[in-house]
């Protein structure tokens, strides 16, 4: 449980970065409408109810005097109880009258442009300033991290140990998803192959099919806004030797990973791994993760971005071969990248410093 003091103080931090960017801009308001900014600027607070949409059921207004959240009397009493700290307002309107909520946007504003994460109906984005800040993390949200990441590894791997070869996809996507609900965490993403359908596919979503002699299971796990990202294999018999090989690309992209460098440069470093191992092709045929946080990947590495990496992002890369992918969510900090979905139960294997996750050979 997050300390209501602690994350007052933390809201308090984020408010005053978001004051201090409307006096920049001139602006009157800005208006949060995503789950991802909603999570931030409430120091872990959901907004979500279908959690298939960017936008959540209530938005939060900052100003120079008030920080507001918008909601319908539908949800005000639920999220003023259970999501939404000390320190903010609430404009809560009738769900049959929409409308009431952009007249108080417009006053609140008192005229001057209004800042957005997602802007509509006129409204101006949000400095890109704001976008770096909020994927720097700090100790607070460090700590949510540790925790998330650490269960959802542990529901991975609860999973992958009962798995069986006769399961269907979806049974094994439906007790990866149960696993992260009995911990609070949203299964924000599942994907799981089979046998057949590994090798085919980047990014399957489950289907009917038994997963046989191997299996991927993939996880997007979300709490308090915050993505681990983890994916694992189970094999029964021999696990293929090809893990190697992407494990020492995976390691050569990570010891990239340095405060100061841009996130190309960890593309082009694993543009140069996939050459060595002779598997050029490799990087065009599924993109190699990047930046994650509050959003499951806030900004994939391509060649040319051009964003600089700082201590506090955290990292979601995912190398891969035809059937092979390794993934885990690294933190960068004062002496490295921390493995935040590490497990220390699951096999691993010391890749130029680092345990990695090896296929689960089961019986």
């Amino acid at each position: 449980m997050m300390g209501v003091q602690a994350r007052t103080a933390e809201v308090s931090d984020k408010l005053a970065v978001l004051r201090a960017a409307l006096q920049q801009a001139g602006a009157g308001a800005i208006r949060l409408r995503g789950m991802d900014w909603f999570a931030w600027v409430t120091g872990g607070g959901s907004s979500a109810v279908l959690h298939a949409a960017e936008t959540g059921v209530a938005e939060v207004l900052v100003t120079q005097d008030e920080a507001c959240v918008l909601t319908d009397e539908i949800e005000a009493e639920r999220l003023r109880n259970e999501e939404v700290p000390p320190g903010f307002t609430f404009h809560i309107e009738p769900w049959a009258e929409p409308e009431l909520r952009a007249r108080f946007v417009a006053n609140a504003a008192g005229g001057r442009a209004v800042l957005s994460d997602r802007p509509a109906n006129g409204d101006q984005p949000l400095p890109l300033g704001l976008r770096q800040h909020r994927m720097v993390l700090g100790p607070a949200e460090q700590d949510r991290y540790r925790t998330l990441g650490r269960e959802a590894a542990e529901a991975m791997s609860e999973v992958l140990r009962r798995a069986r070869p006769d399961w269907t996809e979806y049974e094994l996507a439906g007790a990866g998803a149960d696993a992260l609900w009995r911990r609070g965490i949203h299964p924000a993403l599942v994907l799981a192959a089979g046998e057949r359908r590994l090798p085919l596919y980047r990014h399957p979503t489950p289907s009917h099919e038994r997963i046989g002699r191997r299996a991927m299971l993939v996880f997007c796990a979300r709490r308090h806004g915050l993505y681990a990202n983890l994916t694992r294999f189970v094999s029964f018999g021999a696990a293929p030797e090809a893990q190697r090989a992407l494990m020492d690309v995976e390691a050569t992209g990570l010891a990239s990973v340095v405060p100061g460098k841009s996130l190309s440069a960890v593309y082009h470093a694993l543009a140069q791994a996939y050459r060595h191992a002779d598997r050029d092709e490799a990087i065009r045929e599924h993109h190699q993760g990047g930046i994650t946080g509050y959003l499951a990947r806030e900004i994939v590495a391509t060649a040319s971005t051009a964003t600089q990496l700082e201590p506090g992002m955290a990292f979601a890369f995912n190398p891969s071969f035809e059937g092979l992918k390794i993934e885990d969510t690294f933190l960068l900090g004062p002496d490295g990248l921390e493995n935040l979905t590490f497990d220390p139960a699951w096999p691993a294997l010391d890749v130029h410093g680092r345990k990695r996750p090896l296929w689960l050979e089961a019986q």
